[in-house]
């Protein structure tokens, strides 16, 4: 019986042994070299060395430069998440509303930069924000700016490109938590005398914020740690920590500097998604229990 039942418990373990493999393996073990790297002394002649060092850290810490570099990220990224909430959660909710046969058309339009290969997709954005893009050509035909803006090679560019390709996955997270909710609270709440915006705001917007934090989530990680967007639409005017790191390991050499960049940029994404994730479950406790 004591055998059957240690067999029994085993099971799991050994069922998940290969998920846990592949997640140490592609995840863990690359993170946990890298961490080493960034400790590793760099000399310009003879590359990096076997000596360890917190220098590293230390320039990147008492240097404005990068204090600016990760504060322009930050933005970048909270622009980002921002855009991508006014325009998801009300696009999520029209197409909750629309018929099934044409939620299955606009789900596909929706997801559709998700489909197509994000160089293709950036490079597809620089050719409509360019001086003599769709865009700007059409502005200067409506009337309403007399010469072309500068979009490409500029923090806004980014920040348009990078917002059609982070709105699937809030339209996704919010979708989610709508299919949980009851609509006969909204009825409930119309038949009590309240207007269409105080039900959206007391009854729904409330029921959908565990859908949007877990969107933002998603797209403040994915906007903060993108690369071929920002190198490609920001160009070298505009730098962010993603392609200072590239710079480091592929221009400078520096491997070291760019490893410790790369993992306080992971350690500031943790912190900034944790600690927003614990301030909104705090405040709106009772819509996450």
């Amino acid at each position: 019986m004591s055998d059957t039942s240690a067999r029994t418990g085993s099971q799991p373990w050994l069922l998940s042994f290969p998920s846990i493999a592949l997640f140490l393996g592609l995840l863990v073990v690359p993170l946990a070299l890298t961490a080493i790297l960034s400790f590793n002394v760099f000399d310009s002649m003879a590359g990096t060395q076997d000596e360890f060092t917190a220098d590293n850290y230390i320039e990147i810490l008492t240097d404005r430069y990068y204090y600016e570099l990760f504060l322009r990220t930050a933005l970048m990224s909270g622009g980002v998440t921002l855009l991508c909430i006014l325009v998801g959660v009300p696009e999520t909710i029209i197409l909750s509303r629309m018929q099934p046969r044409y939620q299955g058309i606009f789900f596909v339009m929706i997801l559709g930069p998700l489909l197509i290969s994000v160089v293709v997709r950036t490079l597809g954005w620089s050719i409509l924000l360019g001086r003599e893009g769709l865009i700007n050509r059409a502005l200067v035909e409506l009337g309403l700016i007399q010469t072309p803006l500068q979009l490409m090679y500029s923090m806004t560019g980014v920040v348009i490109a990078l917002t059609h390709v982070m709105l699937p996955f809030m339209v996704i997270a919010v979708w989610s938590t709508l299919q949980k909710l009851d609509g006969q609270v909204a009825d409930a709440a119309r038949s009590l005398g309240a207007g269409s915006f105080t039900t959206f705001r007391r009854v729904i917007l409330p029921q959908l914020l565990p859908g949007v934090l877990s969107g933002s989530i998603i797209v403040f990680t994915l906007s903060a740690s993108a690369f071929a967007t920002p190198a490609l639409i920001g160009g070298r005017r505009v730098k962010v920590v993603t392609t200072s790191i590239y710079d480091e390991f592929l221009s400078t050499m520096n491997w070291p500097l760019g490893a410790a960049i790369a993992i306080l940029l992971l350690i500031g994404i943790a912190c900034v998604v944790m600690g927003s994730n614990r301030i909104i479950e705090r405040k709106f406790k009772q819509v996450f229990s």
